[in-house]
């Protein structure tokens, strides 16, 4: 390997460790190793094998890819074949997509994503002779969306033509002439879901084009750090979107069993028990009075209950939903879970969670979170879960609270949460804020800390890293 391909994949490396992916020194001497086995010629492979070296968590594959393409481009510029194909305007590279489309012809997509990437979305930097390519330029031209229905019919027309049948054919429809028929909707369907598919492997041609020749001008890094995106575990609870929300959620349950083998592993490790030392001193006659096999007591076997106290206003909600559902599927590690959600007022919802249908909309509609208001009041919540739900908490159960600190200049009432935590064995406040933002605003997170032991909670990562090293078990 040469000099600068070694600096090209400590960058590489250091990139992917930007986005979330912990690869360490050994991980980047294998890839150094993959490298110089497989060479350069086959870039898929190249690529695949690099993954393998890199990548050990699920979920990280694709901005690993994404960033593989900065720091390994397929090419530089325009490539020469894409270059000699005759489009002129816009209509003409729609037909082109179009015809891909009908085909289901990758190549020629990738070819048609570059051309229009090099003919619609070139862009200039604001007060900068640099330029870019933008993709959200690119589709918003070309509008891909709208050839679905044209592409639906001549795929259609090919299958039919294909079964030997004419345009006006009946309602069945034969598949490659193995004898089964089809019904004309599930067919239709079938062929829907494929051109819709097949879109979408578009505009994700178009964002990768566009990153790449983007980066050649404004540089990997500064790309690096702006268009590829956060890995799941580094996706910050408050800024989620939607589709980042839902990525989180499939997470759920892979990242619920690997924090269970974690736990159980805790918990054999604290059962081992005290030493006694009278049996231990007795034994150790054998051996000269040297406690060289310390004798431990029994242990006393019992699991923990859990109290989830969960803020679940605004963009807190995200935060606090995910949490709920970890929580839930790691139930088997308590002896009870009990989830109470508030606004302004308390209300348990534990019934809601465990069903874990859609907890948004459930909790707004069926529990009583909100009294004249819909304001966040954590000191007026803290005081109705005292008065009303202190008998869940006890000498054995931990309570974990979650949410922002955010008190809308309400009143503390520091007098309840004391009371919480003196009832409690245990009691800690997870925040998704940056602890830079503790205290500004109405956030009263440093009073709440006086009384709670607080910890900054954003990602994924950290969560995970709080429930496998301090939630008690």
């Amino acid at each position: 390997m040469s000099e600068d391909q070694a600096a090209r994949l400590v960058e590489f490396v250091d990139a992917l460790r930007s986005k979330g992916i912990p690869a360490g020194p050994s991980e980047t001497v294998d890839a150094a190793e993959v490298m110089r086995v497989l060479g350069y010629d086959d870039r898929l492979r190249l690529r695949d094998g690099l993954a393998s070296a890199l990548v050990r968590r699920g979920g990280q594959r694709e901005v690993f890819d994404m960033t593989f393409d900065l720091f390994f481009p397929a090419g530089v510029g325009l490539g020469a074949t894409v270059s000699q194909v005759d489009a002129e305007s816009v209509e003409d590279l729609r037909d082109l997509l179009l015809l891909a489309l009908a085909e289901g012809d990758q190549r020629t997509m990738r070819h048609v994503a570059e051309l229009a990437v090099d003919t619609l979305g070139n862009v200039a930097a604001a007060g900068s002779s640099e330029g870019g390519w933008s993709a959200y330029q690119t589709l918003d031209r070309l509008n891909p969306r709208t050839l679905t229905a044209a592409a639906e019919a001549m795929r259609a027309e090919q299958r039919r033509e294909g079964a030997g049948q004419g345009p006006g054919a009946g309602a069945g429809t034969g598949v490659g002439g193995s004898g089964i028929d089809r019904p004309a909707d599930v067919s239709d369907s079938l062929v829907r879901d494929e051109v819709r598919r097949m879109i979408d492997l578009f505009r994700t041609m178009v964002e990768a084009e566009a990153r790449r020749r983007t980066a050649e001008v404004r540089g990997r890094d500064l790309v690096t750090r702006h268009a590829v995106r956060q890995g799941s575990g580094q996706i910050d609870f408050l800024s989620a979107n939607a589709q980042q929300l839902e990525e989180l959620r499939r997470s759920v349950q892979p990242l619920a069993r690997k924090l269970a083998t974690r736990l159980s592993a805790r918990r054999r490790r604290a059962q081992r028990g005290r030493i006694d030392v009278r049996r231990t001193m007795r034994r150790a006659m054998s051996t000269g009075g040297v406690p060289m096999r310390p004798v431990y007591a029994p242990p006393h076997r019992t699991r923990p209950e859990l109290v989830l106290l969960c803020d679940v206003s605004g963009s807190v909600a995200g935060f606090s939903g995910f949490t709920m559902m970890l929580v839930q599927a790691l139930r088997e590690q308590f002896s009870k879970v009990r989830v109470f959600a508030f606004v302004n007022t308390v209300d348990e919802v534990t019934e809601i969670v465990r069903d874990g249908d859609d907890l948004r909309r459930r909790i707004a509609e069926e529990a009583r979170i909100t009294k004249w208001h819909t304001s966040s009041d954590y000191g007026e919540s803290f005081a109705d879960f005292a008065g009303q739900y202190l008998d869940a908490v006890g000498p054995r159960t931990s309570v974990l609270i979650l949410g922002d600190a955010r008190n809308n200049n309400q009143a503390l009432r520091l007098d309840a949460l004391h009371e919480i935590a003196q009832r409690a064995k245990r009691c800690f406040w997870l925040n998704p804020e940056h602890p830079g933002s503790w205290g500004l605003g109405d956030s009263v997170a440093p009073e709440y800390a006086e009384v709670v032991q607080m910890h900054e909670c954003r990602t994924m990562t950290q969560l995970e890293r709080f429930i496998a090293r301090l939630l008690p078990v």
